[in-house]
């Protein structure tokens, strides 16, 4: 059902599988003060590889139990080969009558600007609607312009302002909340 799929350059968007943790690692150690202003502190374990396959097993759990949906942006030509360079979550998935997934997503620094977060989160809502989903939502942090355009360029309509919403870089911070419909 969630077969990989490649982008231009021999970029791969392909579900998250299990011994990425090594990989995982690297690619936040290496984007560790790039995406240090828009997530939680870390602690120095979450950067060891140990926490990643702690942290891949987990989420291959929630995968099987139908409530996580993880994806990796992978590079793959050159001497990038096998590197992976970004995360997509389609995590909190509720059925019933919500039908819900919140999406969550990072890129590489090094490919900031080249449309590749909107192409990955354009592959990750292809996902959604295949795992029978009606509405993904996501949120950024009010100064992130540039997440909030890769939302608006699939789809996302704004909805509203959260007050200290997440608990971001060490402080509890305002968010702009945003929603897609898969049925439209």
């Amino acid at each position: 059902m969630f077969e990989p799929v490649e982008l231009d350059g021999g970029v791969v968007v392909r579900l998250l599988a299990d011994g990425d943790g090594p990989a995982l690692a690297a690619a936040y150690t290496r984007n560790r003060e790039h995406l240090a202003p828009w997530e939680p502190a870390r602690t120095a374990d979450f950067f060891t590889a140990a926490w990643h396959e702690r942290d891949v097993a987990g989420a291959l759990t929630r995968l099987e139990a139908g409530t996580l949906i993880p994806l990796v942006i992978e590079a793959g030509g050159g001497d990038d080969s096998g590197e992976i360079v970004g995360r997509l979550n389609l995590s909190d998935l509720v059925r019933g009558v919500f039908q819900n997934a919140n999406l969550g997503y990072w890129v590489d620094g090094r490919l900031n600007g080249r449309g590749l977060a909107t192409t990955a989160v354009g592959i990750a809502l292809h996902h959604a609607r295949a795992a029978g989903l009606h509405r993904v939502q996501a949120g950024t942090l009010v100064h992130n312009l540039a997440s909030q355009r890769v939302l608006e360029r699939n789809g996302f309509e704004r909805i509203g302002l959260t007050r200290r919403y997440l608990r971001i870089a060490g402080e509890w911070q305002d968010h702009v909340l945003f929603a897609r419909l898969l049925e439209d």
